[in-house]
């Protein structure tokens, strides 16, 4: 089985999609808690806006720092890395989709499946849950991913045996 999906038809980049990699991640989601926490609507370029404005605020008063190193690398505490060998996660497909920039002509995403096509707007498409782990593992049988609704209402039924993704 290919563990890398091609993205493509009418989008500016075709893209293809590694879910093995998605593991480190920051903006993966436990889907064990997922459908049942409540969830807060986050604007993340309105966070990055005021996490600039209080750096710039403390060098301004402080002085510029040095960073301590410049390896960018994160790593992970015990706990983090245990989670990631047991953990069920997915990633939501909304940056993935704005990142191949679909042209004005596009109106849909169709899932290819070797059981069929499965198709969602754009705006649906976006909210679309790619689930990559199950307990620790990738998704070797069925996968490379699973494709739930975001209102996990498939969850035990979920679009499995995905070959590509097609904007049309």
């Amino acid at each position: 089985m290919e563990f890398i999906i091609p993205f493509k038809g009418e989008v500016k980049y075709k893209i293809t999609l590694d879910p093995t990699v998605w593991i480190f991640d920051d903006r993966k989601i436990d889907l064990e808690t997922y459908f049942v926490e409540t969830r807060v609507e986050r604007d993340e370029l309105e966070e990055y806006k005021r996490g600039m404005g209080e750096h710039w605020s403390r060098e301004i008063m402080e002085g510029a720092t040095v960073p301590p190193t410049l390896n960018s690398e994160k790593t992970y505490n015990r706990k983090e890395k245990n989670e990631m060998m047991v953990g069920t996660f997915g990633m939501i497909f909304k940056p993935f989709l704005e990142n191949a920039e679909p042209t004005q002509q596009a109106s849909q995403v169709v899932i290819e499946t070797s059981n069929g096509e499965q198709a969602f707007t754009l705006a649906e498409a976006k909210e679309l849950i790619f689930k990559f782990s199950q307990e620790g593992k990738p998704l070797k049988e069925d996968g490379p991913v699973h494709v739930l609704l975001p209102d996990g209402s498939n969850q035990h039924n979920p679009i499995t045996d995905i070959i590509a993704i097609r904007v049309e």
